[in-house]
């Protein structure tokens, strides 16, 4: 074989073998764009006392109505507000509603903010903050450790009546009127809280605000420009215009009932909310040892274009947005079991979307098995820019249950629909859900008013892998210590009634996991207690005398001198031991164990006895000789700040006395345990 002949093969040989590599490379980054995005927290507020998606379950499970009356708080001119005529000028028609009545309340020190600055923030902003918080910390996330990382915000946002309230600047606002209104500053203010450096993105699509918010985090983790998003909406109406302009349109419902695709349809009822998702890629979800509520396999947006009217729904469009979402899937839509709908009971709007649902999902379907069809808004009303992702959170609940609930105000189908044309059932009671053989999927829609549509694909969580919670304790020590810290002590009290309500309404929770996550997951402030207890009735017990400001043997309050000091370990010298001090732990912390076994084996060179049999009185030595006693409360001490580093608590500072100088010196790093058993052997 000649030379050139060598050279031409060696050179095909690598250009087959990059071209094998780039089409790796290129497959990866394919897979990558197309990735799950886990939903690993979320956290909201809506009509009926909602403060949270278990709330938020109870409401739609239970088939409650949760509007009322409108609020009484906002300074609205009740007796003159409502007028039956439509036509009837500055009036609504409709007096009721779904409303957070408590959305003027705000703890501004918590977040350090002012109270003149408070007062100038739009409602949506301050609602948005508070539940951006609750999110982190139900993600078992210390809202601290965010600061300086690529975490986005994306805020869906359609109301902007709050600085209509402030007819003029009040003395002494100046300054603060204009980011208290602005709504960028809605997902800007969370980004600044909490010293996010991600995407902030504040947007408005009317209706499908929180879904398209959603759609856009989804893409920009799956792009690589975010490793964890906040996705969701918020409304808030500071005034009545919203409902005395829909009201001149004819749009609402008499009684304010959404009777989503019912006979008995005859137009929408407007409510307020907010609520947020946490996402993260699957794949870092999963190293990061985050637990998986569902995933979103795939999304999708798209705009009615030139149709029939502005503000009139696009079934052309619909169609298209749900094959999109489909496609980015990559499932069938016979995979996909149940779709919660924009359904807003309006005589137009319903019909057009139950044919597109038809057209989409009803077909190629066995009869057995119908796409099921329901609207939370039957429940909670229209929260318009919140409205997308309050139905993602109530199918990830279901999908969590194992039920689909029943839409409300269903007399019986529309007849604007044929429904003989696919295998589409409206849920006018509650149908079960099971696992099978493949995973259950539902779609989520919401159509905004200005013509933009979105679409998206849940699914059920996967099956954990075995590293899943790598980074949980796997210790049960016998007495178990809950940390709760705030800002005041009137918040530290709440914070012990809510964990009350938490642990009453989950009695199998363990107490030691309890204790793992109020340590590591919660950030630290300067208002502390401790409650201990080796059963939940004792903690039980202490956490209601610290709600009720009394005192209990198991209760240990007190203030922290500088809170970003962080904790101390304080190490006693000789004197401090007792008859089996460590037998319980070694039995039960295996961080402690592993500690004590490696100062162990830095002892073994410089003495003839067993640390662990010492500790465990199995050995034949005096454990009271000075030579033996040393070495083994070094090793204790060494072993304790282990167990405690293991639970997450890292020391500002470590500090010794005697033996404790020297572990001290080894927790901190200036020692090695080989040297340190060296000097306390020797």
């Amino acid at each position: 074989m000649s030379t050139t002949e060598d050279k031409l093969r060696q050179y095909l040989k690598r250009v087959t073998l990059d071209l094998g590599q780039a089409r790796q490379r290129l497959r990866e980054v394919e897979e990558r764009h197309r990735e799950p995005i886990a939903i690993i927290a979320m956290a909201c507020r809506y009509p009926g006392g909602v403060t949270s998606p278990e709330g938020l379950w109870d409401v739609v499970a239970s088939g409650a109505d949760a509007l009322g009356p409108f609020p009484a708080n906002r300074g609205w001119d009740l007796d003159h507000l409502f007028h039956p005529d439509p036509d009837h000028p500055g009036t609504s028609y409709v007096q009721e509603g779904g409303f957070l009545h408590d959305a003027d309340e705000f703890d501004a020190s918590f977040f350090n903010i002012s109270p003149r600055e408070a007062l100038a923030m739009d409602p949506q902003q301050r609602l948005l903050l508070e539940v951006a918080w609750e999110l982190l910390e139900r993600a078992r996330i210390d809202p601290t450790t965010l600061k300086g990382t690529p975490t986005g915000v994306y805020a869906g946002v359609s109301s902007q009546d709050y600085l209509s309230r402030i007819p003029r600047i009040p003395e002494g606002f100046e300054g603060y009127t204009a980011t208290g209104g602005l709504t960028s500053v809605v997902s800007g203010r969370v980004a600044y809280a909490l010293g996010l450096e991600g995407p902030a993105v504040t947007l408005d699509t009317a209706c499908s605000s929180s879904l398209v918010a959603t759609h856009l985090a989804v893409r920009a983790l799956r792009q690589g420009e975010c490793t964890l998003a906040l996705a969701g909406g918020v409304t808030v109406f500071t005034a009545a215009t919203a409902f005395v302009e829909f009201s001149k349109q004819r749009g609402f419902a008499p009684d304010a009932r959404c009777k989503a695709f019912a006979a008995a349809a005859d137009g929408t009822g407007f409510s307020e909310g907010a609520g947020l998702v946490l996402l993260e890629r699957l794949s870092d979800a999963r190293r990061n040892g985050h637990h998986v509520l569902a995933v979103i396999r795939g999304s999708a947006v798209n705009q009615d274009g030139a149709s029939n009217g502005l503000a009139a729904p696009n079934d052309a469009a619909q169609e298209r947005v749900i094959r999109q979402a489909l496609a980015d899937a990559r499932l069938p839509a016979d995979q996909v079991d149940a779709v919660e709908a924009h359904g807003t009971g309006t005589t137009l709007g319903d019909p057009i979307e139950a044919e597109a649902l038809l057209a989409t999902y009803g077909q190629e379907r066995p009869e057995d098995r119908p796409l099921w069809l329901g609207s939370i808004k039957s429940n909670i009303g229209h929260t318009q820019a919140a409205a997308g992702i309050a139905g993602v959170i109530k199918m990830v609940m279901a999908l969590r249950h194992g039920t689909l609930p029943a839409t409300l105000h269903v007399d019986e189908p529309t007849s604007h629909v044929d429904w003989s044309s696919g295998a589409v059932r409206l849920l006018t009671e509650p149908v079960d859900w099971p696992t099978a053989e493949r995973p259950r999927g539902a779609g989520v829609s919401a159509f905004g008013i200005s013509g933009t549509n979105a679409h998206v694909i849940l699914e059920e969580a996967p099956p954990s892998e075995p590293d899943t919670h790598a980074n949980e304790p796997g210790v049960l020590v016998g007495v178990a210590p809950w940390v709760l810290s705030a800002r005041t002590h009137e918040a530290l009290a709440e914070q012990a009634r809510r964990l009350t309500r938490t642990i009453t309404d989950n009695p199998g929770v363990s107490p030691t996991e309890v204790a793992w996550s109020l340590a590591t997951t919660r950030a630290t402030f300067d208002r502390r207690a401790v409650v201990t207890g080796t059963d939940p009735a004792e903690l039980l017990a202490a956490l209601d005398a610290l709600a009720d400001g009394g005192e209990h043997p198991h209760l240990t309050r007190g203030t922290a001198l500088d809170p970003q000091q962080g904790p101390v370990f304080v190490f006693p010298g000789q004197g401090s031991q007792w008859a089996g001090m460590a037998v319980g732990l070694l039995d039960s912390s295996p961080a402690f164990a592993s500690r004590i076994a490696a100062c162990e084996q830095a002892l073994a060179p410089y003495v003839d006895w067993s640390l662990t049999a010492v500790l465990r009185g199995t050995d034949t030595t005096d454990p009271q000789r000075v030579d033996v006693i040393q070495p083994t409360l070094w090793a204790m001490m060494v072993s304790l700040a282990g167990m405690w580093q293991d639970f997450g608590i890292t020391p500002a500072a470590v500090i010794g006395h005697s033996q404790g100088e020297i572990a001290a010196a080894c927790v901190a790093g200036a020692l090695t345990l080989e040297d340190a058993a060296k000097v306390v052997a020797l």
